[in-house]
């Protein structure tokens, strides 16, 4: 039943995982423009929506990584 639990949020996290790297601006600009991205740049060059999208982004890329792992020792 664990198994089942881990592999939903690894699903999950993987569909995250796309859908908030297709957000980051590249260098013309990205879908996170759509939600203020190019509103109010400060003087470092990224906007709080991007650095905001770079912390969720980690998160979830953490999860990612431990729910494979987790995954991985449990079907050994």
């Amino acid at each position: 039943m664990a198994t089942i639990f881990f592999v939903i949020i690894e699903i999950v996290s993987a569909l995250a995982i796309i859908f908030l790297v297709l957000m980051h601006s590249g260098k013309g600009g990205g879908i996170s423009d759509l939600f203020g991205g190019s509103l109010g740049q400060v003087a470092s060059g990224s906007t709080v929506v991007e650095r905001n999208l770079d912390r969720i982004t980690v998160a979830v890329v953490i999860i990612f990584a431990l729910t494979t792992l987790t995954l991985d020792l449990r079907l050994q």
